[in-house]
């Protein structure tokens, strides 16, 4: 498999190799509103024919019952569900470590400040089908959502043909107390999350990856006053990689990035030229050999190599790209850390496989895409809450602010603003 190499492209190049490739939303736009439009005036209904029209199947039902989830838990085998516990526990005990606490700041003396958690009451969390049954990202999202203690958390999957949804997936939902899991896909499950049904509750805030449907689906939730996690496309891995990295490892997960999608990128960054070659040749060999080798072949012609003469330079390039999952290859990876500035997730050294973070060391796959990463940090627990602020201000307090307060409002034109201190310190001094 030949993968384009460049060899230190000019800074003023870098945005052509930094875009991602362009969908078409126009008539995406104009489906995704239609939808949204159907399932806002006949609800459940146009939720049954859009299963049918889309995913092929006739479903009277599309909540998914309890004598469903005894059934999945009695098809998954002995071993994932080992595997799936071990994720559990280990994504909890690093999200666990995210809980706030509270401290008071007392910025003026007699004037307490400080902040406080919410859960987020009403959460959705959207879960793809499709060629890979994607039940790691439940637990990704179903153990903040519990840790952070959200009333009301709901689950929508695309049904099989046979009207099911994946056996590993209704496990894991259980298994994070997920009760309410509805067999919807695709953008008819984001709008009934976004506007509510009969059957489906109408949340606040809606979780998850998906295609480039739901992508435009969860866009406009947004203008419809539902909140997302952020926004997502294909899935990235950007490796930078010196001398010393071994071929078999790199070329390993970059496959293992680019078997998710056709439209998935992966990127290879290196001041040291024969690796690339050598990353070549591994890829070359291992893409033969596995059972999705079409997907990741059509991913890989959307991918490059890039030679730079510095490590310097990759990570400034990297940077620019800013990938949804970083690798540093590096023998000397620590020194390199305080060069990262935009990145989803990182990984040090030569044994720290990105599938590590995509199913169990404990941090969340749930990750910014596309560049976004600039900008956007991953799902965490601080995804599942709200921080609402809170003060005190005593008589002592209001005596030392007074002034300022006053000043600033009568300055701003805000005579009311003004008022309402100086009404109070009145009464202060006038012990009244």
């Amino acid at each position: 498999m030949s993968i384009k190499i460049y060899q230190n492209p000019d800074k003023n190049t870098w945005h052509s190799f930094t875009e991602r490739p362009k969908i078409k939303t126009d008539l995406l736009k104009n489906l995704v509103q239609t939808v949204f439009s159907k399932v806002g005036q006949e609800g459940d209904t146009a939720i049954k024919e859009y299963t049918m029209q889309f995913d092929e199947v006739h479903l009277e039902n599309f909540k998914v019952s309890e004598q469903e989830i005894k059934e999945a838990h009695q098809k998954v085998p002995d071993e994932l569900k080992k595997a799936i516990r071990q994720a559990k526990k280990n994504i909890s005990v690093f999200h666990k470590a995210q809980k706030e606490i509270k401290k008071v700041i007392e910025t003026t003396s007699g004037v307490q400040c400080w902040r406080e958690n919410r859960p987020i009451q009403k959460v959705g969390i959207y879960i793809p089908g499709g060629t890979a049954p994607l039940f790691s990202t439940v637990l990704m999202l179903g153990v903040p959502a519990h840790i952070a203690g959200c009333q009301e958390v709901l689950l929508c999957s695309p049904p099989d043909k046979q009207g099911k949804i994946h056996p590993a997936t209704l496990y894991s939902a259980s298994l994070t107390g997920i009760e309410k899991i509805y067999k919807i896909g695709g953008i008819q499950a984001i709008a009934a999350m976004t506007i509510g049904t009969d059957t489906v509750p109408k949340v606040y805030k809606i979780f998850g990856p998906g295609n480039q449907y739901v992508t435009a689906a969860k866009q406009y939730a947004q203008e419809l006053g539902t909140a997302i996690d952020m926004p997502a496309g294909p899935s990235e891995v950007l490796i930078i990689a010196d001398k010393y990295a071994n071929p078999e490892f790199i070329a390993a997960d970059l496959l293992s990035q680019a078997e998710h999608g056709t439209d998935s990128q992966v990127v290879l960054l290196a001041d040291d030229l024969k690796i690339l070659y050598k990353v070549q040749k591994q890829i070359t060999m291992q893409l033969q050999q596995l059972p999705r080798s079409s997907i990741a072949a059509k991913a890989l012609q959307n991918s490059f190599f890039i030679h730079f003469d510095t490590l310097k330079t990759c990570f400034e390039f990297a940077n620019e790209y800013a990938p949804e999952h970083l690798i540093v290859a590096l023998k000397d990876y620590k020194t390199w850390i305080p060069y990262i500035q935009n990145a989803g997730s990182v990984f040090l050294g030569k044994y720290t496989c990105e599938t590590a973070g995509d199913y169990a060391s404990g941090t969340n796959h749930t990750l910014p895409t596309a560049g976004f990463a600039k900008m956007y940090s991953g799902v965490s627990l601080d995804s599942f809450v709200k921080k609402i602020t809170f003060q005190h201000i005593s008589k002592e307090g209001l005596l030392n602010l007074g002034d300022t307060l006053q000043t600033m409002a009568e300055h701003e034109n805000l005579i009311a603003h003004k008022n309402a201190v100086s009404i109070r310190l009145d009464r202060i001094k006038n012990n009244t």
